[in-house]
């Protein structure tokens, strides 16, 4: 229901947000988002050729589209092991209220304090889940279209 939201929409968003804390809340969270990106993106990358390279060479799969399954699933599972701490935080950070942390190193603290280790990795399966089967979407597209533009090369 709209009463449970915090905005009318993006646009409201901004307007909120820029009239309750200036323009430095529109850009709260943005260091810790683009470390999280950032340990994504090396997570993805690096992990699917080392899977992929692995079954290659251990002769388990071909070069095909059940490799590219397997090895993007496994890259988003590796990046979702890596990257979960940095989200839960980047996360909470966002969502707090003004003043509620100093900063992202001090709401990485508190959770640290009152969840522990296993609070880093709150909403696992979920996004698990999200780069996983976005990982599958996106290695085996981009398999596919390189393989197509090797062969519409001309020899």
């Amino acid at each position: 229901p709209d009463s449970g939201r915090r905005y009318s929409g993006t646009v409201g968003a901004y307007r909120t947000i820029a009239r309750g804390e200036g323009a430095h809340g529109l850009w709260r969270g943005t260091l810790p988002n683009i470390a999280r990106n950032a340990i994504v993106n090396c997570g993805e990358l690096v992990t699917y050729d080392l899977i992929k390279d692995a079954l290659l060479r251990a002769q388990l799969m071909t070069d095909n589209v059940p490799c590219h399954f397997v090895a993007a699933f496994g890259a988003g599972f590796c990046a979702t092991v890596v990257a979960s701490p940095v989200d839960v935080v980047k996360t909470r950070y966002m969502n707090a209220s003004p003043g509620q942390y100093r900063n992202a190193l001090s709401c990485l603290l508190a959770l640290l304090m009152q969840d522990g280790i296993a609070g880093f990795y709150k909403g696992f399966v979920p996004s698990f889940l999200r780069l996983g089967s976005w990982n599958v979407v996106m290695f085996i597209s981009y398999e596919q279209l390189q393989r197509a533009a090797t062969l519409a090369r001309p020899a």
